[in-house]
């Protein structure tokens, strides 16, 4: 065989092994995102009270030990460690103050000190605090309060193929769907990233299942997920490359399908060189 037989011949080969051997195309974010475009998401959606979320809520006046009167029990621990069903507000190594939680029970509703049940279902944090005030105000019980509320609990789950799945909590009064992903540790190499699945759960109990493709940035921003809620599920699904290895004839080098494969090409190889030299 002559040099120029066996150049055209490798060249050959390697036309075979880099169309086998192609880059994914689907690994890089938002490929449709352009420089100076402008991208227009859904209106901010804020964490809103659910059944089971726990809440602090302070109420401050100038008169301590009228304020005494609408706030949980206050517990001085020199340890610092929040307990269950306390939250810890408290300088590390000094002493804390751990204030009692409130349950937001199935309803809606929680069992506020002096004014009783209020149902607070559906509010968001801000709106929680100033139906508190108007309500210690309207009944002559505070001339001037100022009441503080935030989330205890407030927290979403992220499964699949992330580099770091689990429960992930957060303090924001809204959470985007990028936000978590990158609290998650960002997406590994094997997830899916054009079809992940967003579980949300309704009033009535039920989950409602969306679908968000990191590869289109104006998809992701009209998505109803993109400003996630507390609770919400979010799954990376394997691709189908994963998909193919963990079945019984995926391409692996421990399936017959792959060495039938390394075979077909090999004989491929032989019988383009065998051809050459004729």
């Amino acid at each position: 065989m002559n040099l120029k037989n066996i150049f055209t011949a490798t060249s050959c080969s390697l036309l075979l092994l880099a169309t086998s051997c192609s880059t994914p195309k689907n690994i890089t974010y938002f490929q449709d995102a352009t420089a100076g475009e402008t991208v227009n998401a859904l209106t901010p959606l804020e964490v809103r009270v659910k059944p089971e979320d726990k809440l602090s809520i302070m109420v401050n006046t100038p008169d301590p030990t009228l304020s005494s009167l609408f706030n949980l029990l206050q517990i001085q621990n020199r340890i610092s460690a929040t307990t269950a069903g306390t939250r810890s507000t408290g300088a590390s190594g000094a002493g804390t103050s751990q204030t009692s939680l409130y349950t937001v029970n199935p309803e809606g509703d929680i069992n506020f000190p002096v004014l009783g049940k209020l149902h607070i279902a559906s509010m968001t944090r801000f709106e929680v605090g100033e139906y508190i005030e108007q309500e210690l105000v309207s009944q002559n019980l505070v001339k001037d309060p100022i009441v503080t509320v935030e989330f205890a609990n407030t927290g979403i789950t992220v499964l699949g193929e992330v580099k770091s799945p689990g429960r992930l909590e957060f303090n924001k009064d809204h959470l985007l769907f990028t936000d978590a992903i990158a609290m998650a540790g960002d997406l590994t190499t094997n997830g899916k990233r054009e079809d992940i699945l967003v579980l949300r759960e309704q009033p009535d109990g039920s989950q409602k299942a969306y679908r968000v493709n990191l590869l289109d940035i104006d998809a992701l921003a009209a998505t109803p997920v993109y400003y996630l809620q507390q609770n919400d599920v979010i799954y990376v699904e394997p691709n189908n490359k994963v998909k193919r290895q963990t079945t019984p004839t995926g391409d692996t080098p421990f399936t017959p399908t792959f060495w039938m494969s390394v075979g077909s090409f090999g004989l491929t190889i032989a019988t383009l060189i065998i051809s050459l030299t004729n």
